[in-house]
């Protein structure tokens, strides 16, 4: 009996199990692919709001300077960071000069880990695909073969060619899941190095937010309660 050897026809004669798994791990392909698209847009937007947030920072002489000119939500997360200073600051009116720099350093440690949890968010399901993938692959590839060991004891038969088609259809849930899992690990390693790059960028704009507010702690009460406000 002729077969269709071909990925679709596989696919169609092959054990439900076999295609239910197949069709899982087209849907995880699917699913790297969609978070490669809207996690690089973000990545992207987020990398070109803290470059400008840095530039604003830089020219900036005061924290009130600051603030006034990272005003506007598109400049988050910098803009952010530098709101929990200032949070702090106003916290601190009233209080000695001491340890005030410590708790700003720390809201703005709490503010870096916070960007970083919300830029890894829905990576984890790369992870998860790049690492099950192949052996839910293998799973389907033991699954099809056992069956076709069944097939063999009821006809009786080694013939090559009544055997093979139910082989191949089980490998090809083997070769499904390399095909989701490793665009899921290479996506995810890149996705880690460009997160960690810019969790860096953005605590180079708490330093100086840090500086800042250094900066008007070595002026006076007035300018640096000013600065809060």
């Amino acid at each position: 009996m002729d077969h269709d050897l071909s990925p679709w026809g596989m696919f169609l004669a092959a054990d439900l199990v076999v295609r239910l798994v197949m069709i899982g791990l087209a849907l995880a392909s699917v699913a790297t692919w969609t978070v490669l698209v809207a996690k690089s847009w973000e990545l992207r937007q987020t990398k070109r709001r803290i470059a400008v947030g840095q530039a604003i920072l830089a020219r900036a002489t005061s924290l009130y300077e600051a603030k006034r000119d990272l005003s506007h939500p598109q400049h988050a997360p910098v803009s952010t960071m530098l709101e929990a200073a200032a949070t702090e600051l106003r916290l601190s009116t009233g209080l000695g000069p001491d340890g005030i720099k410590d708790r700003v350093a720390s809201r703005l440690e709490g503010e870096l880990a916070q960007l970083g949890r919300r830029l890894s968010a829905g990576t984890g399901i790369l992870a998860t695909i790049g690492s099950t993938g192949p052996f839910i692959g293998l799973f389907g590839t033991v699954w099809g073969i056992m069956n076709s060991f069944i097939g063999i004891a009821h006809s009786q038969t080694t013939n090559l060619a009544v055997v093979a088609p139910g082989i191949a259809e089980a490998l090809l849930a083997t070769g499904m899941g390399l095909v989701a899992a490793i665009p899921a690990v290479v996506v995810y390693n890149a996705f880690a190095r460009a997160i960690a790059g810019q969790r860096a960028q953005a605590g180079l704009a708490a330093a100086e937010i840090l500086r800042l507010a250094g900066r008007e702690l070595d002026r006076d009460a007035n300018s640096f309660r000013r600065a809060a406000e």
